[in-house]
Order: C-alpha cells, then sequence, then structure tokens
C-alpha cells in the first residue's frame, strides 16, 4: 500500500494541522482504523497508542460496548436541539454523573469541547456573583503551570510563559496567575492575595493532582484541600478542571472523589465518550445553581451550544459509564502504574532528562529543555509506537486495555529513542 494514500495528498494543502508549523512539519501519518490500544495505518503498520489520542480512548478504540450503544442510538435520533426539547440519553447521563460526583455537584450543562466548558464554568462563575447582587467579581485566579484551553477566555487562565499562548498577551484581560500553595509559605502567599484582591476574584481554578498540557506536573491532595480552604476563607468560588484526569486517570474515577474535596464547579470531557464522540460538561453545586434559580428571566444561563448534549455523544458516554461500573478499570490502571514506573526508571540515566515520575495510568520523563518533537515522534513510530512529547516531556497515557507486553514497547520505545 502507498505511503501517502490519494486522499491525504489531495486534502493536504487545505487541511489546517493542529500544533505544529506546517511548513516545516513532517506529513502526518495516515490512518486506516483503530481497535484496542492500536492504530492500524494505511501503509500496513500498527503502532501501539501511547498517549490513548490526547487522553480520550480510555477503554481503547472501538470498543464493542460503546460502538453498539451508539449504533442503536443513530438509528433512533442522531441528533435534537437540547432547546426545548428533552431526550432520554442526556437526562440519564446528567443522572448518572451526579451520582457519581461527590458532594452536591448535581446539576449538569453539556457542551462539546474541553475548552468550552471551562469557558462555561467561567461564565456561571461570573454570573453566580452578578445574580448574587455582588459587583466586580470579574477576575479569575488560576495557576502556575496550568493550561484550561485554546479559546480566548480559557488562554488568560493559562500559564502565562506557556509557549501556544505568549503570542497574545495583552489581547485580552490579564488574570491572577499564582503559584499552587504546595506548602505553607506559598499557602500564605496565596492567602495574601486572596485578601487583597478576593473582592475582585470570582473563582479559583484549577486541574486538581496534573497539570496536563503544561508540563504534566503533579501535586497530591493536599494542595486541593488548601485551595478549598482558602477559596472558604476568602468566599471566592473554587473549579476542578478534570478534563485530563477525569474517569479514572490518576486511580480514582474523579480527582476530586479521591482527595476528598469537592469543589463549587467541575469540568469533564475528553474521555467522558470513551474517545469516540466529542462531549464536555461543566457541573455545578447546589449553590451555584440556585443563584440561577429565579422568576427573572435575566437570571438564567443564557448559553446552548448547538451541539450541547448530542445523543449519540451522550449514547456513548453512557456506555462508558457502564464498563466504568463494572470495576476492571482499577486494576488496569494499577498495573499499568507499575508497568511504567519499572520501564521508564532507566531513563532517568539518559541525557538531559531532569524527572521520571508516575501517578496512576501516566508515566512521564522530563528534560532540561524542550524535546524535538516532530523527531521524536518518527523515531518512537519507527519503533511501533504512537507517542507525541510536548514540551519538554515525553509521556505516556495509554488506554486502560492496553497489555503488559504493549506497554512494554512503549516504554522501550521511550528508552530505546530518548538514548
Amino acid at each position: 500500500m502507498a505511503e501517502h494514500p490519494g486522499w491525504l495528498a489531495a486534502g493536504a494543502r487545505h487541511v489546517w494541522r493542529p500544533y505544529c508549523q506546517m511548513k516545516t512539519a513532517p506529513p502526518p501519518l495516515a490512518v486506516a482504523r483503530t481497535e484496542g490500544a492500536r492504530i492500524i495505518l494505511e501503509d500496513g503498520r500498527e503502532l501501539v497508542d501511547g498517549i490513548a489520542s490526547w487522553w480520550t480512548a480510555c477503554h481503547g478504540y472501538n470498543h464493542p460496548h460503546i460502538r453498539q450503544g451508539v449504533q442503536a442510538q443513530l438509528e433512533r435520533a442522531p441528533h435534537v436541539m437540547f432547546g426545548g426539547l428533552a431526550h432520554e440519553p442526556a437526562y440519564r447521563l446528567a443522572a448518572r454523573l451526579a451520582a457519581l460526583l461527590p458532594g452536591d455537584l448535581d446539576h449538569v450543562f453539556f457542551a462539546e469541547s474541553g475548552s468550552v466548558s471551562v469557558e462555561i464554568a467561567m461564565k456561571m462563575a461570573l454570573q453566580y456573583w452578578i445574580n448574587r447582587g455582588v459587583a466586580g467579581r470579574t477576575k479569575f485566579l488560576s495557576f502556575l503551570g496550568g493550561y484550561h484551553g485554546d479559546t480566548l477566555a480559557t488562554m488568560t487562565v493559562c500559564d502565562p510563559e506557556e509557549g501556544m499562548h505568549s503570542l497574545f498577551a495583552g489581547v485580552m484581560p490579564a488574570q491572577h496567575i499564582a503559584a499552587l500553595p504546595v506548602d505553607e509559605a506559598t499557602e500564605a502567599a496565596l492567602s495574601a492575595l486572596l485578601e487583597a484582591r478576593g473582592a475582585e476574584i470570582a473563582a479559583l481554578l484549577v486541574e486538581p493532582r496534573v497539570q496536563g498540557a503544561g508540563g504534566m506536573l503533579f501535586h497530591d491532595d493536599e494542595v486541593l484541600r488548601r485551595l478549598r480552604r482558602l477559596a472558604d476563607a476568602h468566599d471566592v468560588l473554587l473549579i476542578f478542571d478534570e478534563i485530563f484526569v477525569g474517569f479514572g486517570r490518576t486511580g480514582d474515577l474523579f480527582a476530586c472523589e479521591g482527595a476528598g474535596v469537592t469543589p463549587d464547579i467541575v469540568t469533564l470531557s475528553k474521555a467522558l465518550t470513551g474517545g469516540t464522540l466529542p462531549l464536555s460538561a461543566a457541573i455545578a453545586s447546589t449553590k451555584v445553581f440556585e443563584a440561577f434559580w429565579s422568576d427573572d428571566p435575566g437570571a438564567a444561563l443564557m448559553h446552548g451550544p448547538t451541539y450541547m448534549a448530542n445523543p449519540l455523544a451522550c449514547a456513548a458516554a453512557n456506555a462508558s459509564l457502564d464498563l466504568f461500573e463494572a470495576g476492571t478499570w482499577k486494576a488496569d490502571v494499577a498495573r499499568i502504574g507499575a508497568g511504567l514506573a519499572q520501564g521508564l526508571a532507566p531513563c532517568r540515566q539518559a541525557p538531559g532528562v531532569v524527572d521520571v515520575r508516575t501517578l496512576g495510568a501516566i508515566g512521564v520523563v522530563e528534560f532540561d529543555k524542550a524535546v524535538d518533537v516532530g523527531g521524536l515522534c518518527q523515531r518512537f513510530a519507527q519503533a511501533g509506537a504512537w507517542i507525541r512529547p510536548m514540551g519538554k516531556v515525553v509521556y505516556l497515557t495509554p488506554a486502560f486495555v492496553v497489555s503488559d507486553a504493549e506497554l512494554a514497547l512503549l516504554t522501550g520505545a521511550i528508552r530505546q529513542g530518548i538514548a
């Protein structure tokens, strides 16, 4: 089979690719199909996917239970608008998510992408204060190393030194960016900032346990407990962005559940549908929701993405939750974590490596400077692995169904590729 199929050659001049300088980047690998933890290319090669398509395909590709759920829904109703209409997949999914999340995170607003769900959470937080008659709460406080999306508002709450968004400095209103409260000193500094500027801050926004695209930076659950205490002490809302870590990636179904910390709003996406269809949610506590529950039409949240609560996506998400309820994923995450720790440990001796760390089904090799993403991708593919580094890290977030042999191939590809 030809290395570059006709459709790739014909469409290449028309497709704007993500996260690359297209003039100098190597051409993308042409995919024919996917199955389990593998990507099958048009040229017949099979690659073990080390990152589950940006952390989405937690149950592996083409899972029969999810596929059957989507096919059955496709025959009934592929899509219907959510304004003024309701359908069973969305209402059942909302109830199931509310039951799984801690505390009173009971009010689910659906959207199509992670960035949009964060924007909705931010909008909820702003309007929460407006509806309560509190003026001036127009800012957010997020954290160094954080990443919350590529849309305009979410760029403002990402780490300002994060390379992808530095070009846009000054375009949108600046937010407060602080160090995470990892110890008493940083907690005191954050408390002082909230004391000084709390009257203008609507909410704190954090990725719990792992700051993903900002560098796969880990922090312990005490950080989240400190944030909850500080938010309560200074009367600001707390938003958890669980778009990356939600649905088992760190070893608990949700980081907030495992940490025993309930935010006021949580955002979910990526693995929500098991890597099949785009869907996200901003889920609010009763306290937040009640600020919108009013006889005044102007107090409503005036937001409604066209494809929100798409029935196909909700059917996929319900099928994915069925698989989580079966419970085998926990043992798989523990197995993967042990394999990552063992397989990546020798990387500590490789040139330029400053850290090797694992948490749940996440393995990270961090370098002292940015890596050659294109070059490493090609090396890994030659070894039978699909691994796409970012910034200074080479990382693995495989599907939970990855076999021990496939996991060994992935860690071996990294050891060989960075040697």
